[in-house]
């Protein structure tokens, strides 16, 4: 305890360098434990986008292109679902509900997405939590609209606020459906997922808006689409998911894929996690030079504290002592610097938490440290403590050499 309350005392003695060793590697170990945090809880939110849902259909592509259109609305669809080919399979004796989706106009730089109230009923994020309207109710009219919370949010609009559809994807478009305004009859609740970013109307106020200005009066057949861009479908039991998803790829009357939307989850995320793990390996790099910076700072020290070490010398302290009080104030430095870097890391995402939350719908929860970060806090104090070695066996020589004589 006698030399652990010594390299206290050293380093308070030299606390303004020891200062700056300790705040680099804290702001160091902030960012590390702060990317892994966020990895780790971005690929959680990531995995949790569509929960419940046994089975996406439609048109025949990639596994990949049809999750991202279908789920994230990113990207379109190769072709599109023939009403007749949805009506056919969602009346098998094994599918128990069927949500249709209609993609292709906007508003505002918001994707439009028609569909029926089974979106609203079936539907579900995270660990199957249902969607939940924080005003309003779904789609009872044909011109009813239910916007996502970052819809509502960043456009400000309100219950009965009406809004106009405009043909494409574009944030700016030239070909808007004016004759046919849509009113705001809910909101959701934030999910993060990108139902939160989201316009969503019935699709027979799709087929609506696509009818000619002039034609005030219109038929139910004619609001029935001739053809839809995907489905989600949940079936009766889970042991019938393959058999299902077998018969729809072999489908005769029309070229369709069905893929798990776990599964295609995994393999999306697959591809980010390059991106994932040179992030990771940039904050890897940050920390080594933290210690790094910690090193230089103990080996310039080291000829300036000779007399310091003689001292100790004539007091009665041998060789091993002085290596010891080197490798303790590395270690000392580690230590807190860990410390203050996991501090430092939640109170930046605590200030952080609602600007992700508004700007990118990302719900960030502050959690205690798992057992990986627990691991990294404990690599950083082991490097840190290994990094410490070189300029205590400096010292150690140093103690050997000068005995009880003092150069200048």
């Amino acid at each position: 305890m006698s030399l652990l309350n010594l390299a206290w005392h050293s380093l308070w003695a030299r606390r303004g360098t020891a200062l700056l060793s300790l705040l680099t590697i804290a702001l160091s170990v902030a960012l590390l434990l702060g990317v892994e945090n966020l990895r780790t809880q971005a690929k959680s939110s990531f995995a949790s986008t569509i929960s419940g849902t046994d089975l996406i259909v439609g048109a025949r592509s990639g596994p990949t292109q049809l999750l991202l259109y279908s789920v994230f609305r990113i990207g379109n669809a190769t072709n599109n679902i023939s009403w007749d080919s949805y009506q056919q399979i969602t009346q098998q004796p094994t599918v128990k509900w069927a949500i249709p989706i209609s993609l292709g106009d906007s508003h505002r730089g918001y994707r439009v997405m028609g569909t029926t109230n089974s979106f609203f009923e079936h539907y579900q994020y995270a660990n199957k939590q249902p969607l939940r309207f924080a005003q309003g109710q779904a789609l009872a009219n044909t011109y009813d609209v239910v916007l996502g919370a970052e819809v509502a949010r960043k456009l400000q609009y309100h219950l009965g606020d009406k809004i106009v559809v405009a043909h494409g994807l574009a944030a700016v478009s030239f070909v808007n459906h004016e004759h046919y305004p849509f009113v705001v009859s809910g909101i959701l609740e934030p999910t993060g997922t990108p139902v939160d970013r989201s316009v969503i109307t019935s699709l027979a106020g799709i087929e609506a808006i696509h009818l000619p200005p002039q034609q005030q009066a219109y038929s139910e057949q004619q609001l029935t689409p001739s053809s839809i861009t995907a489905m989600m479908l949940g079936t009766q039991s889970k042991l019938q998911i393959f058999s299902l998803q077998r018969q729809i790829n072999e489908y005769k009357d029309e070229a369709l894929l069905a893929i798990l939307p776990g599964v295609a989850l995994q393999e999306l995320w697959g591809i980010l996690s390059i991106a994932e793990s040179a992030l990771l390996a940039v904050s890897i790099c940050v920390v080594i030079t933290g210690l790094m910076s910690m090193l230089s700072t103990l080996m310039v020290s080291l000829k300036e504290r000779r007399r310091e070490m003689a001292i100790l010398r004539s007091v009665g302290a041998k060789p091993r002592h002085i290596f010891g009080l080197l490798l303790l104030e590395a270690l000392l430095l580690s230590v807190l610097g860990a410390v203050l870097g996991l501090l430092s890391m939640y109170l930046i995402l605590a200030a952080a938490k609602p600007v992700l939350l508004s700007q990118f719908g990302f719900y960030l929860v502050l959690t205690w440290p798992n057992l990986q970060q627990l691991y990294l806090l404990l690599a950083v104090v082991l490097v840190g403590f290994i990094a410490g070695v070189l300029p205590a066996w400096r010292a150690y020589r140093y103690s050997l050499s000068d005995g009880m004589s003092i150069r200048i």
